[in-house]
């Protein structure tokens, strides 16, 4: 009996239709990345796992796919070991990899191994697919694509400033206008739990208070608690839960409560020089807000956090993130090298645009036209027309066998070509081209020069 085929969860095949979509979003992203100034590179698919494992904080480290070595490790792996789930051994016995998680600690090996031949400040740019072992969920998936831009080599908060004109000038090109770039400072989050008391629960606190949209205020709290924070402590920061007012006037907010805390005031100027800097410069389309609940529970930010939320009449976590990191090339033994950058979630993009109809009716993965076969000499004259076409950038091809016309316009529909190109013997001797437009049903005679005009 034949195997049904299937594939793993959390993975998807792409159509045409929905790679040209792709490949759209991906070519507006590029053109931005490298309008501001940014370098593509490319790094393997899968790591060493010691140079993964530890980066992203607890929650992180469990969503990473370890990949079994190969050969015969398995078999010659002691049966005890094998036992002990806990086991360090068992980890470096029988897997030494693992896929990427994403594209910034990836980065950051590079850069550190190819920290002669960069010339730095570095602007690198990378578009390429992360592994999460993730539980699959509406645009959320094990295997998706990052395109990410980063700078290392500069402290200047003008860098920020840069990022956040890139989020605005992406997302205005892709016509999704009104995203939230939410923007936070980490200096501001360790400032919070020094003041309050708990600043050896730091990372806790962070990755409690960043779930303040999904669980609410009571979730929030009560996770803290279980984390060993004091009621106390938990009472000092209600004032987060209801941060409200403009950019200006959160940050004299904070200023008044991170008074004691020489990190969280430092945290707040950071703030204030981007956030003025931005309104004094102008944003397109997105709208640039404070949000002093937003943490990203990984381990490496130091200072600015973004997160980007797509439209309100969009039901759908964040189509963007990012952060400076000034120690992350330093577990890798290159001190003193800060960094910051974005990322743009592709999938996540598409299903928002999908969602808004707004990809362009130009945006397609089929030809303009289709040469008609009506037999070999005609096949013949078409190739050379067709080959000429394909010189000029024009997508077209021919039927490949003389089969019913019928049958080859109807192949042409299903396809959704818009033209068809019609040989005969008539067209031969006048070295024309009978053109028809599938949609309107016209049909015109026109030479190669005519051809090539309509099809442009």
């Amino acid at each position: 009996m034949a195997q049904k085929p299937s594939i793993p969860k959390g993975t998807r095949d792409f159509s045409p239709a929905e790679v040209a979509k792709r490949h759209y979003i991906i070519a507006v992203i590029k053109s931005n990345f490298e309008k501001f100034g940014f370098q593509p590179i490319e790094t393997p698919s899968f790591e060493n796992s010691e140079t993964l494992m530890g980066k992203y904080g607890e929650e992180g480290d469990r969503l990473i796919f370890k990949i079994l070595n190969s050969g015969d490790y398995l078999a010659k792996a002691d049966p005890i070991v094998l036992q002990n789930k806990e086991s360090n051994k068992l980890t470096s016995s029988i897997s030494e990899k693992a896929l990427r998680y994403d594209l910034t600690v990836p980065f950051a090996r590079y850069v550190v191994q190819h920290q002669n031949e960069i010339e730095f400040p570095f602007k690198r740019y990378q578009i390429q697919p992360v592994w999460r072992a993730d539980r699959p969920q509406k645009g959320r998936f094990r295997e998706f694509f990052q395109c990410d831009a980063d700078v290392v080599g500069s402290k200047s908060l003008w860098q920020e400033v840069e990022l956040v004109q890139l989020y605005d000038s992406v997302f205005t090109q892709l016509g999704l206008e009104g995203v939230t770039i939410k923007i936070n400072n980490r200096k501001i989050l360790s400032g919070i739990a020094e003041v309050i008391g708990a600043k050896d629960k730091l990372i806790d606190f962070t990755v409690a208070l960043d779930k303040l949209d999904k669980i609410g205020e009571d979730g929030v709290k009560k996770e803290m608690v279980e984390k060993g924070i004091s009621e106390s402590a938990i009472e000092k920061v209600q004032p987060l839960f209801n941060f409200k007012g403009t950019i200006s006037e959160k940050i004299d907010q904070l200023s008044l409560l991170l008074a004691a805390s020489e990190e969280g005031m430092k945290g707040v100027e950071e703030l204030r020089f981007i956030c003025e800097n931005v309104s004094n410069l102008g944003l397109n389309t997105a709208i640039l807000d404070l949000d002093v609940t937003l943490a990203r529970g990984l381990n490496y930010y130091t200072g600015a956090i973004f997160e980007v939320a797509p439209p309100k009449s969009v039901s759908m976590g964040s189509i963007g993130g990012g952060g400076r990191y000034d120690d992350l090339t330093g577990i890798f033994g290159l001190k003193d090298m800060s960094g910051v950058g974005i990322s743009f979630g592709l999938d996540r993009i598409y299903l928002v645009i999908e969602e808004l109809n707004l990809f362009p009716e130009t945006v397609t993965s089929t030809s303009k036209a289709l040469f008609i076969n009506y037999g070999e000499k005609e096949a013949l004259y078409s190739m050379k027309a067709i080959t000429k076409l394909r010189s000029f950038d024009i997508k077209v091809e021919l039927y490949p066998d003389n089969v019913k016309v019928a049958k080859q316009f109807q192949h042409a529909d299903k396809r959704a070509i818009n033209y068809a190109v019609i040989v005969g013997e008539t067209e031969m001797k006048e070295e024309k081209f009978s053109l028809k437009n599938l949609i309107s049903g016209e049909q015109f005679l026109v030479d190669f020069e005519g051809l090539k005009t309509a099809l442009l």
